[in-house]
């Protein structure tokens, strides 16, 4: 292609490219990525689920997918920070688009989204999903848990998600619960991060508190979280909402007192020795949000774990500074 610049979502032909784009302009994807639903070859594919009506507070969420993939475009234009590499010269990654759910037939959701995750898994590649609410985790981590067995799950959040769920099927509050119930996660090596509502019941999850996190510091979170995960397939869920809502208002349950958004990054940063499977990034609610704050910080959180799955890959890191 003898003109390499400008809407590459659409233009590009090679997985494992980058050319120029206007960071305020051109076609949007996840990073810049190539859209497409070819999936020889690609190592993790993106994509979009945008579903909200299983929120207890705001909505808005369903457009969350638009948002971060629109947070992601200054994160594409240079090499990656802290690690010092362009992911994509060593990681094959697509942008599939959204997964296509109708909500007006809620008894319908759950099966599309597993559907769609099983498509993806069993074509051999690992999952980046943009919510969205936090339900669409459960039917996500169903079709991993049939591939890899029982989950280790590490998920940040303001709530525990794991209330009774009352018989109410789709709620982003409870999904947890079942998903520990049927054998899907194993809560032995499983932790949350950041929680600080109040439940009765730990439902066995290691928890780290966000009062806790900001007492001990990042360091010990990350050395309890890896002990516990060991060699287990990891699958990393990252509400916004675990987040204080000075670094993420755009959210449907905003919880004072939260981990700032340098905390949330050195956190994900950490887990690149773990046997990373998969990872969500959900609630971004951008009508709640200011200047993409939280838009910003959901896709780099993103675009930090695809960062470990590509050192991991074999890309190399080279630093300016002190790290």
């Amino acid at each position: 292609m003898s003109d390499r610049s400008g809407d590459y979502a659409f233009r590009g032909t090679e997985n494992c490219d980058r050319w120029p784009e206007m960071t305020y302009g051109g076609a949007l994807s996840f990073l810049r990525r190539r859209y497409s639903r070819d999936l020889e070859g690609v190592d993790v594919v993106v994509s979009g689920v945008p579903y909200d009506c299983a929120v207890t507070n705001r909505s808005g969420c369903r457009l969350g997918p638009r948002a971060i993939r629109a947070g992601s475009t200054l994160l594409a234009e240079l090499d990656a920070f802290p690690f010092g590499f362009n992911p994509f010269e060593t990681l094959s990654v697509v942008d599939y688009g959204d997964c296509m759910l109708n909500p007006h037939h809620p008894d319908t959701i759950e099966a599309a989204i597993e559907a769609h995750a099983h498509k993806i898994l069993n074509a051999g590649a690992r999952m980046l999903t943009l919510g969205g609410d936090h339900f669409i985790s459960y039917p996500i981590l169903k079709a991993h848990a049939k591939k890899h067995g029982p989950i280790a799950l590490i998920q940040f959040d303001a709530h525990c998600d794991t209330w009774d769920d009352d018989g109410a099927k789709l709620d982003h509050g409870t999904m947890f619960a079942r998903a520990a119930a049927e054998g899907v996660v194993d809560v032995s090596k499983s932790t949350q991060i950041g929680l600080r509502t109040f439940n009765k019941t730990d439902a066995g999850f290691e928890v780290l508190t966000a009062p806790w996190l900001h007492r001990n510091g990042v360091d010990a979170a990350l050395e309890i979280i890896r002990a516990r995960a060991g060699d287990a397939p990891v699958y990393v869920s990252f509400d916004v909402d675990g987040m204080d809502p000075a670094y993420a208002p755009g959210t449907g349950t905003p919880v004072a007192g939260g981990l700032a958004s340098w905390q949330a990054l050195e956190l994900i940063r950490g887990l690149g020795a773990l046997n990373l499977v998969g990872m969500d990034v959900v609630e971004v609610a951008p009508a709640y949000d200011h200047s993409e704050i939280t838009a910003i910080a959901a896709a780099t959180v993103a675009h930090d774990w695809l960062c470990l799955l590509a050192e991991k890959k074999g890309a190399k890191r080279r630093s300016t500074g002190r790290l």
